[in-house]
C-alpha cells in the first residue's frame, strides 16, 4: 500500500463520522482527505462555512484542518523527513483555538426531539480526545521551544500557556481525562518556563499570575520568589513586593538575597530604623558578614546613635581589617559630633564658656583625624577621605600635611 494511501486511512480513522450538510465543510473535508492534501484550499473553504453556519460542528471541522496537517507532518517525520516546526506549531495553535470556540458553542443548550435542553456532548468528546493527544504529544511545548529559540518570547509564552491550560479546560473535567494529565514535576516545569517567557516578553501580569501559583511549591522555589519580587517591582506594587520578600525571608532563612533586598528598600525609602531592625536579623543569621555591620554602623550614625555606630564599625573591622569605609565611619562619628558642637558654640554669649566650647570641639575633631588618616592609607585614591583630611590639617595648622594632601588632590 502506498504511504500516501496509508496516511489517508489514518486521517479518515481520526476524523470520526459526522453527517455534515454544509457544502463548504464537505469541500474542506475533501481537500484534507485526498492523497495530496491541500490545506490552504481547505482553510478557504472552512472560512466560507463558518461565515454561513458558525456552529460547534463547523468549528470542530475548522480545527480538524490543523489537526490533520500536524498528523501529516508528524507522519513524514516518522519516515525520516524533517519537520517544519513553525508550520507544525501554527497548525496546532490554529486547531486549538478553533476547538475552544467549538466547545463554547457546544455548551449552548438546544432542544432535542423531546423538547429537552441538551448540549452537544458528541462534539465536546471528540475535541477532548484530540486535546489530550496534543497534551501527551507535547505539540505546543515543541512549538514554544522553537519560538524561544527564535527569541519570540511572547509566542513561546502563549504556546506553553496553551499547553498547561489543557488540563484546566472545561471539556477536560472528568476523572478519566484528568488521570491522563497528572500535575507532575514536568507540568510544574512547563509552568515555570511559561513564567520566564512572560518575563522576557514584558508580560508582567501574566508572569505574576504563574509565579503566584508556583511560589509555595518546591520546584525552583528560590528563583520563583525572586522573579515574583522583581515582577512586583516592575509593576510598582510596593505592598506585594514587600509581602513577597517578607514571606521569603521566613521560608528561606538560609538565602540572604531576600533580606538584603528588603534592607535596601528600607534604606532607600528613608526608613532607616526599619532597615536597622532587619540588619540586626541579618547579623543574627550571618554574624560574620562585615558589610552588614558596616551598613548598620552607617545607619546608626545617621540616626545619631553614635555609640552603637562605633560598635558596628569596630565589629566590621574585626571581621575585615581592610574596610576603609569602617575606619572612615568612626572618624565621621567624631567629625559630625564636632560640627554640631561648633554650631552650638555659636549660640553661646558668654565669652569664657564660648572659648571652652571651642576647645572641647577641637578635641573631638582631633579624635576623628587618625581614623581618616587610616582610611586614606587603605584607600589612597578616595577623594572624599582626602578632602576631609585637607580640612582637618588646615584646622590644626599642619602645613606640611596640608600641602601634601592638596598636591595629591590636584594630581588626581
Amino acid at each position: 500500500m502506498k504511504k500516501t494511501l496509508i496516511l489517508a486511512v489514518i486521517m479518515l480513522m481520526s476524523m470520526g463520522c459526522y453527517a455534515q450538510k454544509n457544502p463548504s465543510v464537505k469541500a474542506a473535508k475533501r481537500y484534507i482527505q485526498s492523497e495530496t492534501p491541500d490545506f490552504n484550499a481547505a482553510r478557504v473553504a472552512i472560512e466560507e462555512a463558518i461565515q454561513a453556519e458558525p456552529t460547534a460542528e463547523t468549528y470542530y471541522w475548522a480545527g480538524m484542518i490543523g489537526y490533520q496537517q500536524i498528523t501529516q507532518l508528524n507522519y513524514n517525520q516518522m519516515l525520516g523527513q524533517g519537520i517544519d516546526q513553525a508550520l507544525a506549531g501554527e497548525a496546532v495553535t490554529e486547531s486549538y483555538e478553533y476547538w475552544l470556540k467549538a466547545d463554547e458553542l457546544a455548551m449552548v443548550p438546544t432542544l432535542d426531539k423531546k423538547g429537552r435542553e441538551v448540549v452537544d456532548q458528541k462534539t465536546r468528546n471528540n475535541i477532548s480526545k484530540k486535546m489530550l493527544e496534543y497534551y501527551k504529544n507535547q505539540e505546543l511545548v515543541k512549538y514554544g521551544v522553537h519560538l524561544n529559540e527564535q527569541k519570540d518570547y511572547a509566542g513561546a509564552f502563549k504556546a506553553f500557556k496553551m499547553h498547561i491550560d489543557i488540563p484546566e479546560l472545561p471539556m477536560m473535567q472528568n476523572d478519566k481525562l484528568q488521570k491522563e494529565m497528572p500535575r507532575d514535576t514536568i507540568y510544574t516545569q512547563y509552568k515555570y518556563y511559561a513564567a520566564i517567557f512572560a518575563i522576557q516578553a514584558g508580560l508582567h501580569e501574566d508572569a505574576i499570575a504563574l509565579l503566584e501559583d508556583l511560589k509555595d511549591g518546591e520546584y525552583e522555589a528560590i528563583s520563583t520568589n525572586q522573579f515574583l519580587y522583581q515582577e512586583y517591582v516592575n509593576v510598582k506594587d510596593t505592598a506585594k513586593f514587600l509581602a513577597t520578600l517578607e514571606n521569603a525571608i521566613t521560608r528561606f532563612p538560609q538565602e540572604p538575597w531576600f533580606l538584603q533586598n528588603l534592607i535596601n528598600y528600607y534604606i532607600f525609602s528613608g526608613q532607616e530604623q526599619a532597615a536597622i531592625d532587619y540588619l540586626t536579623t541579618a547579623i543574627e543569621r550571618e554574624p560574620n558578614v562585615a558589610q552588614y555591620h558596616l551598613i548598620k554602623g552607617n545607619l546608626n550614625e545617621n540616626q545619631k546613635h553614635y555609640e552603637e555606630a562605633l560598635k558596628d564599625f569596630d565589629n566590621a573591622l574585626a571581621l575585615d581589617p581592610t574596610l576603609a569605609d569602617a575606619e572612615a565611619g568612626k572618624g565621621r562619628v567624631y567629625y559630625n559630633q564636632a560640627v554640631k558642637m561648633n554650631e552650638d558654640a555659636a549660640l553661646i554669649s558668654d565669652n569664657k564658656a564660648y572659648k571652652k566650647a571651642l576647645q572641647d570641639m577641637n578635641e573631638v575633631f582631633k579624635k576623628s583625624l587618625p581614623y581618616f588618616e587610616k582610611a586614606h592609607e587603605m584607600a589612597p585614591e578616595d577623594r572624599g577621605y582626602m578632602q576631609t583630611l585637607k580640612g582637618l590639617y588646615y584646622r590644626f595648622g599642619m602645613d606640611d600635611k596640608y600641602n601634601e594632601i592638596s598636591e595629591k588632590l590636584n594630581n588626581l
